[in-house]
């Protein structure tokens, strides 16, 4: 305890109202700064309460904390108490942190304390908000009878500041509540000012602005006041960041601070993870805005065009937007596998051959055919072969895919590959149903799933019946308890688009009960008879099969694609499933169901001289096939770093500039190295053998 004389000094100095000496300076001045620091926000750093009571006693100086009775002159039960309490509070002030210690005091001794104390405390984050039980911290002065005269000890003492609405004070119960809410709070924006992007924020006010998001002026100003705090976060160094978010937590609106778990900020999330901005924005509507909302007008706002054809203009890439079909004039025989004597002889300027109608002949049953991996047959087999011919499937519907090339053949690079060249398979899709589900937001890497496509506007349903009959579909979305199938994809309710898909998956196989599932196709709604039918991937592990259904699908009808059996090995059975279908439909001017000639077998554009940039394809263009619409022109995965910045512009200009149709044109069957698929191949040459290729 300090000596009676120190102690007795304080109160002397105090009613004399004369200079204060020795401990009195460092107790009236830790009291003013603490007084001074409640017109502002308190909060404790993470100084550990015994740690900073011993930093405390060895913070004097040598010769100025002598023994007193048996403990040193400073080791006081009530200062120690005071400063386990209050010794790690601190304020940001004008954007610094400031302690109680942070003091000015005209004496060697406390001094260096009170430096001591402050860089310590200060080298701690910030845990949390200050609260206290009670109106004030720490004993003023006690009073002890010493040999019949009574003696005053002083000791650390403040008042707690009221502050209007916010007060620092609450009963005990409501302090631990209040500080789980606060660090929440914190938690929430911190990672909300960490992860969202400045570039996301930009873009939601732009929609607003121009009435592009349903309601969107209800969360301008949140939008704006989160972009406003993102700016002044990111210009903070690291070790400033934590502070700041902990004093916005405390002056901020809960809809800023913690935006990040609301609806608006649902969006900034998707955006700022890089999802396209149309199916951000649908996602986002489709969780707010009422089943019938149609948005008014475009996704890509004037600015943000204007800033990508910029960067075009710079990139020198003008030119490369303009894109038309590829034909066989525009590639030479370091682009190709094989080609087929008439292909040869277009390249070498000659095209009349190639764009004679191939023939079609129709198939016998090849399930025992010879199988060949596709690595094998482009070794082995391609460099010896005169002809190929390839068998068109029904299942094949959405393999059929076009080399695209810009319309301007000096044009510069504009994809992450050194030639000018794309592609665009049927449906306008970088790949197959598995991409148009993953464009819709659906998931496609749970072990078991079920992809539905079909191509007009009629509502068809996906249903799964599991082994316990509960059934999965648009009303049960999700199966209980351990299956934990999901339905997470449902379109055309209203009949919205002509491309549509539905997704059921299971994430684990290890969770899915073992028994019999029966999957299947309901016509809620037949809208339409053109463009019947559909088909669906059935995809357990990467294992690929395919079953199409080229019949209109009757009101009310009900169609199993396939039943199947899930072991207790962890494999699938298949019970019953839908047929290949015999029935042969003219897609692209090819009938399917039928061999067509192959005059060019080539990887796709990304693999070419030596390149491997992403997932391989392998393009069969067959004489006759003709695309007789229009191609999307290219698709954002395939751009140049430099335009990343400006995806959401290229999502809609990709789509813009689109390949008019031509007469001459390089289409043909596609097929993707990261999906499983196979196709009947009859070869021709020294020698005449039918084959199985797999994918």
């Amino acid at each position: 305890m300090i000596s009676h004389v120190g102690r007795r000094a304080v109160a002397a100095s105090i009613a004399a109202n004369t200079p204060l000496v020795g401990f009195a300076q460092i107790k009236a001045a830790v009291a003013h700064r603490f007084q001074a620091m409640g017109a502002h926000e308190l909060f404790r750093t993470a100084a550990d309460k015994d740690a900073m009571w011993a930093r405390y006693l060895a913070s004097f100086p040598p010769g100025t904390n002598p023994v007193f009775r048996k403990r040193t002159e400073h080791d006081c039960g009530c200062c120690r108490q005071f400063i386990r309490t209050v010794g790690n509070v601190v304020a940001i002030i004008d954007g610094k942190l400031v302690s109680i210690w942070d003091i000015d005091v005209q004496n060697d001794a406390y001094g260096a304390v009170a430096l001591a104390m402050s860089d310590f405390v200060k080298s701690h984050p910030i845990d949390n908000r200050f609260l206290h039980h009670e109106r004030s911290v720490g004993t003023d002065r006690n009073f002890e009878d010493m040999a019949g005269e009574v003696k005053t000890w002083n000791h650390f003492h403040v008042q707690i500041p009221d502050r209007n609405e916010r007060t620092f004070v609450c009963p005990n119960k409501d302090i631990g509540p209040r500080l789980s809410e606060a660090r929440a709070l914190h938690d929430v924006m911190f990672r909300s000012l960490t992860e969202l992007s400045l570039d996301a924020a930009d873009t939601i006010i732009e929609l607003i602005g121009q009435n592009s998001l349903y309601r969107g002026e209800e969360h301008r100003h949140a939008v704006a006041a989160f972009r406003e705090q993102k700016i002044a976060f990111d210009a903070l160094a690291q070790d400033q960041r934590d502070a700041f978010v902990w004093l916005k937590t405390c002056q901020l609106p809960t809809s800023v601070s913690k935006i990040r778990n609301t609806s608006i900020g649902t969006l900034l999330t998707d955006l700022s993870q890089g999802r396209d901005l149309e199916g951000a924005v649908k996602a986002f509507e489709a969780m707010v805005a009422p089943a019938n909302y149609k948005r008014p007008t475009s996704l890509v706002t004037k600015a943000m065009v204007d800033k990508a054809r910029a960067t075009v203009a710079e990139l020198g890439l003008t030119s490369a937007l303009d894109r038309r079909y590829a034909r066989l004039t525009d590639i030479t025989v370091n682009n190709i596998l094989f080609a087929d004597r008439s292909a040869r002889k277009a390249m070498a300027g000659d095209v009349f051959d190639n764009i004679a109608a191939a023939s079609a002949v129709k198939p016998k049953t090849f399930d025992k055919v010879e199988e060949i991996g596709i690595d094998k047959f482009m070794s082995d087999v391609l460099p010896r072969a005169e002809s190929i011919e390839m068998l068109v499937e029904n299942r094949h519907a959405g393999n059929f895919v076009s080399l695209i090339a810009p319309a301007d053949p000096g044009a510069l690079p504009l994809f992450k590959w050194d030639n000018r060249f794309s592609w665009s398979y049927a449906g306008d899709f970088a790949d197959s149903i598995k991409e148009r589900v993953k464009k819709a937001g659906g998931n496609v890497s749970g072990h078991l799933c079920c992809r539905l496509a079909w191509f007009n506007r009629d509502d068809l349903d996906f249903h799964m019946i599991e082994p316990n009959r509960y059934e999965i579909f648009f009303a049960n979305r999700h199966s209980p308890s351990p299956c934990l199938g999901r339905l997470d994809v449902d379109m055309n309710v209203s009949g919205e688009t002509r491309e549509p898909v539905e997704n059921i998956f299971y994430p684990s196989a290890s969770r899915m009960a073992v028994g019999r599932y029966v999957l299947f196709v309901y016509q809620y709604r037949q809208r339409e008879t053109a463009d019947a039918g559909f088909e669906v991937e059935f995809d357990f592990k990467g294992d690929v099969q395919r079953f199409a259904y080229p019949k209109p699908v009757r009101q009310g009808e009900r169609v199993i694609v396939v039943e199947f059996n899930y072991t207790r090995a962890g494999t699938i059975e298949i019970v019953n499933s839908l047929p290949s279908s015999s029935v042969s439909r003219n897609v692209w001017g090819v009938d399917t169901e039928a061999f067509h000639r192959v005059n060019v077998v080539m990887l796709s554009p990304n693999h070419w001289d030596g390149q491997g940039v992403g997932n391989r394809h392998f393009f069969f263009m067959l004489a006759g096939c003709r695309n007789d619409g229009t191609a999307r022109g290219f698709y954002n995965e395939f751009l140049r770093g430099e335009l990343n910045q400006h995806r959401k512009v290229f999502e809609i200009v990709g789509a813009k500039m689109r390949a008019e149709e031509a007469p001459d044109q390089l289409s043909g069957l596609g097929f993707s190295s990261t999906q499983r698929n196979h196709a009947v191949v009859r070869v021709k040459g020294a020698f005449s053998r039918t084959v199985k290729v797999v994918f």
